[in-house]
């Protein structure tokens, strides 16, 4: 009998001291910040660049850009199709923007365009 309450009360200490070692473990986590935290994971996902030459006509933006991290790309000039074709009355060359570009259908393409 004495071994079957010192089982008992071995158990309720070893399951107690593991809820609170779980416990003290989550205590690093912040869990109030999650908004402003993807807020500021999409800003960092878009690239920053110079526009050097708009065509109207072709739905393309020629822009000077620093890396295009989702893209693994480095520094340089380059043309882009636009996603929506309202992007290119937003902007004029000599503008500094921020944009997100993707690969869409093959081609590299303006997802997301803010003036700066």
């Amino acid at each position: 009998m004495k071994n079957v309450f010192a089982s008992i009360a071995v158990s309720c200490a070893l399951a107690i001291s593991g809820s609170a070692y779980a416990a003290g473990e989550m205590g690093n986590i912040d869990m109030g910040s999650s908004g402003a935290k993807q807020a500021g994971e999409a800003k960092a996902g878009m690239s920053h660049g110079e526009i050097k030459k708009v065509d109207a006509a072709a739905g393309k933006l020629t822009i000077k850009h620093g890396p295009l991290e989702n893209l693994g790309m480095d520094a340089m000039t380059m043309v882009f199709k636009v996603k929506d074709p309202a992007m290119i009355s937003q902007v004029k060359v000599g503008d500094k923007i921020d944009f997100v570009a993707e690969e869409v259908d093959g081609a590299l393409t303006v997802t997301k365009l803010q003036k700066q």
